[in-house]
């Protein structure tokens, strides 16, 4: 019977997970005395998981309003973090 493909990395459920998962793999990889394969195999699945946060970070904040008081009533306006 032949060896099945490799499944592709699975989806990250939610940014909390995605940031647990990461911690996990940099606790790993900082212990050391890794295999070079597993450091390999690690760090490429560390910066996957690095993305997906970056990703859902990004996402999060084209979301997020602001309320800002005008005129005695609220408004909302999109998030503009300061740079």
């Amino acid at each position: 019977m032949p060896d099945a493909p490799q499944a592709a990395a699975p989806t990250v459920a939610s940014f909390e997970s995605a940031l647990d998962q990461l911690e996990k793999v940099v606790r790993e990889l900082e212990s050391g005395d890794l295999p070079l394969e597993r450091s390999l195999s690690l760090f490429s699945r560390g910066v996957e998981l690095s993305d997906a946060c970056r990703k859902q970070l990004e996402e999060a904040e084209t979301r997020v309003e602001a309320l800002i008081r005008r005129d005695g009533a609220y408004q909302a306006e999109p998030f503009r973090p300061e740079k």
